[in-house]
């Protein structure tokens, strides 16, 4: 696979507990391909309902395709998401603990990055605190200063860059794009075009659970804008 780390070839994901009028099954993906390369910075877009949560938890390991393949190098996965969270009852220090285990991290190298991770959530005393308490904004500075400083192999982020005030999107952003600098593999899922046109330099397009365009990000933007002016769709 040389530099490629993760592939997916016509991959498929149904969930049987929704179901459409006639009794079919519910395609969440229903033929997605894409290689996700070291270094690379990818930006996913498509409309609410596209998949794109779906396939970054298939990227992540989360997922198993029901058809289709996944081919992937032996690298560590972190998604950030607020739907997929931690563990409610334990508390952002714990979590953060936790999250680095499952990364493969042992655990005194996870202690030693505490400080930095509590100093750039800035959560204070709440870091001590179970997350149930937390707010979405809360929870996401949590979980970005966690993935920021442990540092897995490949970073998904699923629209949490959006959550929380101005202040820490900025200091995330900025943390975000000096990772990506430094050749960290990157997948962007974002609603907002200028953050992706920002940070990722290769932009995939799906659609109802279908690869409709990858490639460089103003030739995918483009052919974006233009189906939803002709679709009638607000941009």
């Amino acid at each position: 696979m040389s530099d490629v780390l993760i592939e997916l070839e016509n991959v498929g994901i149904a969930f049987d507990a929704q179901r459409r009028v006639g009794g079919n099954r519910f395609w969440a993906l229903e033929d997605v391909s894409v290689s996700l390369r070291r270094g690379e910075r990818l930006g996913v877009i498509g409309r609410n309902g596209a998949g794109k949560s779906t396939l970054l938890r298939v990227i992540a390991g989360i997922l198993a395709p029901d058809r289709g393949r996944v081919r992937r190098a032996p690298v560590s996965c972190q998604l950030l998401s607020l739907a997929l969270g931690f563990t409610p009852h334990l508390s952002g220090r714990d979590n953060a603990i936790l999250s680095g285990l499952m990364l493969g991290l042992r655990r005194r190298d996870v202690e030693a990055r505490l400080p930095a991770i509590r100093d750039f959530c800035e959560l204070g005393d709440f870091f001590e605190q179970p997350i149930a308490a937390y707010s979405s904004g809360m929870v996401m500075r949590l979980a970005f200063s966690v993935a920021i400083q442990i540092e897995p192999d490949v970073l998904l982020i699923d629209e949490v860059l959006a959550v929380g005030d101005a202040e820490f999107q900025e200091k995330s952003g900025t943390a975000l794009r000096e990772r990506m600098g430094e050749g960290h593999t990157v997948v962007l899922v974002s609603h907002d075009e200028h953050q992706i046109a920002a940070l990722c330099d290769r932009v995939l397009w799906i659609e109802h659970g279908k690869s409709v365009l990858e490639g460089a990000r103003d030739t995918v933007f483009e052919a974006y804008h233009r189906d939803m002016h002709l679709s009638g769709a607000p941009a």
